[in-house]
């Protein structure tokens, strides 16, 4: 009889993915998360004041590398496979929003 996958390092994985997208996700008019938490160790989430560039996107990698490297060495792990490649495209758009964004 096959078994499935089993819970184990590779499922954290996705529980960082989970914690990036919280981290940067805003509801609306209100700050995000990750906005809290920045303003409360003393960083500026935005580049100008309150509008500007949101550094807080930027904070999430962060989470999403680690997310990544994780799912990639214990792939065998539940949930591992969707934290890598969900974290894998969340870096990419980021880092593709840096080359947008320089040029």
């Amino acid at each position: 009889m096959k078994r499935g996958k089993t819970i184990g390092f590779g499922s954290v994985s996705l529980l960082l993915f989970i914690v990036g997208i919280l981290f940067s996700l805003s509801f609306g008019n209100q700050e995000s998360i990750g906005d809290r938490i920045l303003r409360f160790i003393g960083l500026n989430p935005w580049s100008n004041g309150d509008t500007g560039l949101h550094y807080t996107i930027y904070y999430s990698l962060i989470f999403y590398l680690p997310a990544w490297m994780i799912g990639f060495t214990f792939n065998n792990d539940l949930g591992a496979k969707l934290g890598r490649t969900l974290s894998l495209i969340m870096m990419v758009f980021i880092l593709l929003s840096l080359f947008f964004i320089a040029v």
